[in-house]
């Protein structure tokens, strides 16, 4: 079996969720994408993607599907909208809930006084998508909650009036990444690429993975096998581990010298996500 065929069967948990589909919540048909999309994660939006006349709709039918079988995590309204209270409320109890993306993130307080609307535990993906947010990163990924930060690429250029260029991106993209480490957190999602050419998105999830981002947004469910390859190890890197780990022994009991020691991290690292991939 090929790599890419088993990329194509294999979810990955949420902690290394790298394909993150957002699915408008008016689109009940498409909550559950197919099977063969490889998609790791589902966030159903309540936020950009529902007009406000639509949204008390689009958050009953949220909660009827999720009530009903169905998991996935909610994009919630932003803690300075009126949405943001009805959301939590709605959601508290829908017992197929994964977890909350909070869009707007713009402060510790804001992830605290999510998380203490929902049940103990619910994970927070926070999204930051301005300068407000961006300084705040630090405190954000240290909130009581946070599970991973996510980059709104979209709504940050709108803010700062920085344009997409790699260059000009490239300072918020290290700033969240440094961040999750800094708090031990998994490495960031990357914001989606809106042009469905399959020649930029293989680009944009290079350059996503380059940055050290481990996750990124998708528009659509098609896109899920380019973004899960770019963040996966390549063959190449499987082989290389494996070699390495037989080399310096799985304990380290072969290393020669100070250099061996991260080259045998970083080997036992490719190794462990081979495996949560299915690529071994």
């Amino acid at each position: 079996m090929t790599i890419h065929a088993e990329r194509r069967g294999v979810a990955a948990p949420p902690d290394l969720a790298r394909s993150w589909l957002l699915v408008p919540a008016t689109k009940p048909e498409a909550f559950t994408p197919p099977a063969e999309s490889g998609v790791d994660a589902v966030i159903l939006d309540l936020e950009d993607a529902v007009s406000p006349p639509a949204k008390p709709a689009a958050r009953a039918r949220v909660v009827e599907w999720l009530s009903r079988g169905g998991s996935a995590w909610v994009r919630i309204n932003d803690a300075t909208t009126p949405y943001w209270a009805d959301d939590l409320a709605a959601l508290a109890a829908a017992p197929g809930l994964a977890g909350v993306m909070l869009a707007k993130t713009e402060s510790g307080n804001q992830v605290d006084a999510t998380a203490d609307r929902l049940p103990e535990g619910t994970r927070i993906l926070a999204l930051i998508e301005s300068a407000m947010g961006l300084e705040a990163a630090p405190e954000i990924a240290r909130a009581d909650g946070v599970f991973r930060l996510a980059f709104g690429s979209g709504d940050f250029r709108r803010d700062t009036g920085m344009s997409d260029d790699p260059m000009a991106m490239a300072y918020p993209r290290s700033r969240l990444v440094v961040a999750s480490r800094a708090a031990r957190l998994t490495g960031p999602i990357d914001g989606p690429t809106i042009s469905t050419n399959e020649t930029v998105l293989q680009r944009d999830s290079a350059l996503t993975a380059s940055m050290g981002l481990t996750g990124k947004l998708c528009m659509h469910p098609d896109q899920a096998l380019a973004v899960n390859r770019a963040l996966s190890p390549s063959q190449d890197d499987v082989v290389w581990a494996r070699d390495v780990i037989a080399e310096l022994g799985e304990d380290g009991e072969r290393v020669r010298d100070g250099s061996d020691l991260p080259r045998l991290a970083k080997a036992k690292k490719v190794a462990d996500l081979a495996r949560s991939f299915g690529l071994d």
